[in-house]
């Protein structure tokens, strides 16, 4: 039997995008009933994101798994009354509009908590429910850059870049799960009915990535340092970077621990270094980052990724490739560890095409959990869930879609 620590938890998902989805993901991955409402007709934007066949691209099905997709019309007065009327049987309500909209819609906090007044309120964005920005619409790329990450992502002598992904609204959809669920806990460990203000769960993206920035702020007002781009670096930690190999691709090398340092220029014929009294350390060894990056790749380009790797393994040096999808997806440790799981999907073609879907994080009892679903099409659970819940029969239910 699979280990869903949130079965018996239901979840009234009302986000778009990627951050409460990733909320909402991340709490059905763990055995919460998910039900995601959707906008008739269009559904979620994600649906079109990155669709290169069929009607639903992979980055929806990726970040809506284990949910049910229903539609209604929240601009209406009946979408709105059927989901106050969800309301009353669920544990969770998940968001990531523009805050006012939810009271503009008259679904507000203060209107959720006289239908329910057990009821979780997880908000996602861009600059919290309060505060003089809070107003203002941001997408992740802004809260990037305000949140420090942004002036940090690529090299020196240019302006700075993005990660490839949409890591602000992942890292909000993470807190907003976490802070989820402790407030789940927390209304479970006490016998007392908890406030409306400490059932409300306020996420900002901006603050989600400034929560992962480490000391740039600290070490600013301390020792008025303002960090920069370091290229494929990390500040003040060496020697960590990639390099490149013969065979024409690169790998990532951490060899900055005092120990690892050690055997790390032995690996590479360098005695010498090891030897250095000026690298004994770890700042020392960053002040002369240039010279030992030098020496390090002088001995990777000689070698095939292969081989380097074979040769570093053998010391315990921190090292690895720098995979490809083809690569992830043919790597026997995700194998091994269920965390990419094959599902039959439409993508546009004669017949369903097999297709694997990166597997759920953390693992519980060796290996992660299976994926029950990938993300559903749209609507396609608004007759089970709306007949189930509310006992809607399904005269009333085509009568509210065809409305």
């Amino acid at each position: 039997m699979s280990i869903r620590p949130l079965d018996g938890v239901r979840v009234l998902e009302l986000g778009n995008y990627i951050a409460a989805p990733t909320a909402g993901r991340i709490l059905g991955d763990f055995g919460a009933e998910v039900i995601k409402v959707e906008r008739p007709k269009a559904g979620d934007e994600l649906r079109n994101w990155r669709l290169y066949g069929g009607d639903t691209s992979m980055l929806y099905r990726t970040i809506n798994r284990n949910k049910k997709s229903i539609t209604l019309d929240l601009r209406s007065e009946a979408g709105r009354k059927v989901v106050l009327d969800l309301i009353r049987h669920c544990d969770v309500l998940l968001e990531n509009f523009r805050p006012g909209m939810l009271e503009k819609w008259g679904l507000g906090p203060d209107v959720l908590d006289q239908v329910n007044p057990n009821l979780v309120i997880t908000r996602i964005s861009a600059y919290g429910q309060t505060g003089p920005l809070s107003a203002r619409p941001g997408f992740a790329a802004v809260a990037e850059a305000v949140g420090g990450l942004r002036e940090l992502v690529g090299d020196p002598d240019r302006p700075p870049v993005r990660t490839g992904v949409s890591i602000g609204d992942s890292i909000a959809g993470i807190y907003a799960a976490f802070g989820t669920v402790m407030a789940l806990f927390q209304r479970e460990k006490r016998d007392a009915a908890i406030p409306l203000g400490e059932r409300v769960i306020d996420v900002a993206l901006n603050e989600s990535i400034l929560s992962v920035m480490e000391s740039l702020v600290p070490d600013y007002l301390a020792y008025g340092i303002s960090r920069e781009r370091v290229g494929g670096r990390v500040e003040g930690i060496a020697p960590s970077n990639a390099y490149p190999c013969s065979d024409g691709v690169s790998i990532i090398i951490g060899g900055n621990g005092d120990a690892i340092f050690q055997r790390y220029m032995q690996v590479i014929e360098r005695p010498d270094l090891a030897a250095d009294p000026e690298l004994q350390d770890n700042a020392g060894r960053w002040r002369n980052r240039d010279r030992l990056d030098a020496a390090i790749a002088e001995w990777t380009v000689q070698h095939t990724r292969d081989d380097a790797l074979k040769l570093l393994e053998a010391a315990a040096i921190p090292c690895g490739p720098i995979y490809t999808a083809a690569d992830i997806v043919a790597d026997e440790q995700y194998l091994a560890r269920n965390m990419i799981q094959q599902f039959p999907v439409d993508i546009g073609e004669p017949q369903p095409k097999t297709v694997g879907f990166p597997g759920i994080v953390p693992v519980i009892g060796g290996e992660s959990l299976p994926i029950r679903n990938v993300g559903p099409d749209l609507g396609e659970h608004t007759h089970e869930v709306l007949s189930q819940l509310l006992g809607m029969s399904d005269t009333e239910i085509d009568a509210l879609e065809d409305s």
